[in-house]
């Protein structure tokens, strides 16, 4: 494991950051790229905007290498999740008797939206992913005739379980159901494919795994999937020939440029480019394999104590960034305060506390954390 600090996290010296699964700190290429951005703009305004166009495209692509998709063009920039969740929810035509299998644990952003569909005579089912043999079973039971959706999120927020998507979107495409995937507690800390998993809307915001910035996340959609949705968004950036500002007549982009009806957040868009540049100069293979690691040792670690207490689910064979545990003795809002008064960066979540250590995290970082944890 690392044991020596990474040059491009420049972070108090004292901190321990543990709290990736809610907002991640910047990398230093980071703060420097809105930094040369911020100057770029005090000095010339927008005589480089076609640079800064050209970043964007350079972000697009960034994340189709990210997540394996088929092109850039599937691609489109959103403000967060929850947006590319109302896309969805809003885009089908749903029918009265309807309804969309999830989970009970999922975050808001992955539940609301669907609950919001009542009114529409649109069920929302929600499995308890331990009430079966596996947290999949628990969502196939639920499946009937009138299934319209699946979606679910690629790992829990709060519990840390990582689902099988490969067979989830196998299962969904069989039966001509539409799978929808919350993957913000997976892209940029364990690898995705949306091709393998056979989605068709993945969606996530960057501040969290990516390492970047709030009010910039991902929305990637299948051609065919895209097609299915109406748009309930409009301006002049969503159309085919944005350049045309007369566009009379004007035509919706075929790309999934459509869902962006204005213009793209380009102080955010430099930011997250270089946050994902460390991501992908490292190699998601080796950020992953560092993250499943730290995880590792932190359960282990956790097991072996008599203080603590591992709360996350029993192993499934796919691992995530995320270790949920407690104290024996100490109720959860002192320990985190404690944890919080020495410098251990983490969240209250579900019935514990959540550590989300990253690929730069240390060894050091992580007994120190565990030191606290108990006591010491």
């Amino acid at each position: 494991m690392t044991s020596k600090p990474h040059p491009d996290f420049e972070q108090q010296e004292d901190l321990i950051y543990l709290n990736h699964a809610a907002v991640a700190p910047w990398p230093q290429r980071s703060a420097e790229a809105v930094k040369n951005f911020a100057q770029e703009n005090l000095q010339c305004g927008t005589f480089y905007y076609s640079n800064w166009l050209e970043k964007e495209l350079r972000l697009r692509e960034q994340l189709r290498q990210l997540i394996n998709a088929p092109s850039k063009d599937d691609i489109a920039l959103v403000k967060n999740t929850s947006e590319a969740l109302s896309f969805v929810a809003y885009g089908i035509d749903w029918n009265d008797g309807d309804n969309i299998v999830s989970s009970n644990e999922e975050f808001p952003s992955n539940r609301i939206p669907w609950q919001s569909l009542s009114n529409q005579g649109v069920e929302f089912r929600e499995a308890d992913l331990k009430h079966s043999s596996s947290a999949e079973d628990a969502l196939f039971e639920l499946v009937d005739r009138n299934t319209r959706l699946l979606t679910i999120s690629s790992v829990q927020f709060a519990s840390g379980l990582r689902v099988n998507l490969e067979k989830l979107g196998k299962f969904c495409k069989q039966r001509d159901i539409l799978f929808c995937v919350d993957a913000i507690q997976s892209i940029g800390a364990v690898r995705f494919d949306v091709q393998a998993c056979q989605a068709d809307f993945v969606m996530a915001d960057g501040h969290k795994w990516m390492l970047g910035p709030e009010g910039l996340g991902l929305f990637y959609t299948t051609e065919e999937a895209r097609n299915r949705l109406n748009l309930n968004q409009y301006g002049w950036h969503m159309v085919e020939n944005l350049n045309n500002y007369a566009n009379q007549p004007w035509e919706v982009a075929h790309t999934s440029r459509r869902f962006e009806c204005g213009s793209t957040n380009l102080l955010g868009v430099h930011a997250l480019s270089a946050s994902l540049s460390l991501l992908l100069e490292t190699g998601m293979d080796k950020v992953e394999n560092a993250i499943l690691e730290k995880v590792s040792y932190l359960k282990e670690a956790i097991n072996a104590s008599r203080q603590l207490r591992l709360l996350n689910p029993a192993n499934t064979g796919l691992g995530s960034g995320i270790v949920l545990f407690r104290h024996n003795e100490i109720e959860n809002e002192i320990l985190f305060n404690t944890l919080r008064k020495n410098k251990v960066i983490c969240a209250k979540r579900g019935s514990g506390i959540r550590f989300s250590p990253h690929f730069y995290n240390t060894t050091e970082q992580l007994q120190k954390a565990l030191a606290v944890s108990c006591g010491e």
